[in-house]
């Protein structure tokens, strides 16, 4: 199984950014997909994750955007209006839907692949 993250870059305040997510090794149409980011001295954080529709925290609803492409086995972020706090590194993951009635996860440990991570820097 493998996840690879592609697209992160250094940016200003206000740019856009398009993250991707291939994933090879898995079913891909049965996984939900999360994204989530790690700045330097804090915790992994959600930032969105999509099953059949995105679903995305607080401080970058509005903003961001998920959708993946089941024909090409790839989760997308769309990062508009960046700010120098989204600056993190940024991880995409898998989670096996296990049940007929599937609530994607907000936690990191429900997840059961990681890609590798990609570095977004904000610059004010």
């Amino acid at each position: 199984v493998q996840l690879q993250a592609s697209g992160g870059g250094l940016v200003q305040a206000g740019a856009s950014l398009r993250l991707s997510c291939a994933a090879s090794g898995i079913w891909f149409s049965s996984y939900g997909m999360g994204w989530f980011r790690q700045a330097p001295g804090k915790e992994r954080e959600f930032v969105g994750g999509i099953w059949k529709s995105g679903e995305y925290a607080d401080s970058v609803k509005g903003r961001f955007t998920i959708s993946r492409d089941n024909a090409k086995n790839t989760v997308y972020l769309q990062m508009n209006s960046l700010k120098p706090e989204d600056t993190a590194v940024y991880y995409c993951a898998a989670d096996r839907r296990s049940s007929v009635i599937y609530e994607l996860p907000r936690v990191s440990s429900s997840y059961d692949y990681w890609g590798q991570g990609t570095q977004v820097t904000v610059s004010s």
